[in-house]
């Protein structure tokens, strides 16, 4: 199976440079930093596929597809801020002159995705993009977050009369995904991620949260204690993930994946190794019946030790192309 490969070196210019350390003046590098598509790069590399990696340049989203997730406003007024910076639009979302570009063409990656699989050019595509989306609200950018980059592509697909899944396997739950799409039951949003408010980021995902008017139930929350493994992980894809896809009968699976649940990784407390990413997206795969249909893209969320970014991207990588790492 061919897995396209989108990147651009303008994610690598969005640069947070460096931020105050938690505890006294010293200056640290920013978590969501350009070296991380480096290490994602040569994860995909490392994947195994060979000619059937397919590396693909992404186009920008035009500001009609923006508009259907992000209203003209705060477009306009997110393109300034990033135009002056650098600066920071909250403590932990840092934009330079640089941002603006790579935030279009990261939520035109999936855009660009879809369009290729829909004339026959792979059988299913990795974004690797910079900034990651899935805090980012329809007006607000947070988290890491410029524009959400999956919501965009599913947007382009509803609007075109399709039924999407999202699933949404970062370490921190996607609260701007689901915003967007809770009263929207053409979108199937579902979230594995770190549970334990207030202390784990954004604070939100509880098992009640699941969508409002034409949207309810369709919002399906699964948090998870600090300490999960593959076997936590195993037990709820059983439970309530693999059923909920399965019910839902998609035409496209989108995933947002932040290797973030990884147990190297040095914010967050889960413990996947990078093998286990592999069995998460082939499960997804299967339960969404999009493998070989052409239908499933992949998007570059967090994840924040850069050799778990590499084994990690390989395993997802090579579940997507049909041979687990």
């Amino acid at each position: 199976m061919v897995v396209l490969f989108e990147t651009h070196e303008a994610f690598a210019a969005h640069d947070p440079g460096r931020r105050p350390a938690e505890f006294g003046l010293e200056q640290v590098w920013h978590p969501e930093r350009p070296a991380r598509l480096a290490a994602v790069r040569a994860g995909a590399e490392l994947a195994g596929l060979e000619d059937d990696l397919v590396l693909v340049t992404p186009r920008p989203a035009s500001r009609d597809e923006l508009e259907r997730v992000h209203p003209a406003a705060w477009l306009d007024e997110l393109e300034g801020l990033c135009l002056a910076g650098p600066l920071a639009i909250d403590g932990d979302t840092h934009v330079v002159p640089a941002s603006w570009e790579a935030a279009v063409l990261a939520a035109g990656a999936g855009l660009d995705a879809i369009e290729r699989l829909q004339r026959g050019e792979g059988d299913a595509a990795f974004c690797a993009v910079r900034p990651p989306g899935h805090h980012a609200s329809a007006a607000r950018a947070m988290g890491f977050c410029l524009l959400n980059n999956a919501a965009v592509a599913a947007a382009a697909l509803v609007a075109a009369g399709r039924r999407v899944a999202i699933v949404d396997y970062d370490a921190h739950h996607g609260n701007g995904t689901q915003d967007i799409f809770w009263r929207d039951g053409r979108v199937l949003y579902v979230s594995l991620h770190e549970y334990a408010p207030p202390a784990v980021y954004p604070g939100t995902g509880g098992p009640h949260e699941t969508g409002e008017g034409d949207g309810a139930g369709t919002t399906v929350n699964v948090p998870l204690p600090p300490g999960a493994g593959i076997e936590v992980y195993r037990a709820e894809l059983d439970r309530i993930v693999e059923p909920a896809i399965a019910r839902f009968a998609p035409d496209w699976l989108l995933l947002s994946v932040g290797f973030d649940a990884h147990e190297a990784d040095p914010l967050m407390h889960l413990e996947l190794t990078s093998a286990d990413y592999g069995e998460l997206a082939a499960r997804c795969v299967a339960a969404a019946g999009t493998s070989g249909r052409s239908r499933t893209v992949a998007f570059l969320e967090g994840g924040y030790d850069l050799g778990a970014l590499t084994g990690s991207t390989a395993a997802t990588i090579a579940a997507l192309g049909g041979a687990l790492a």
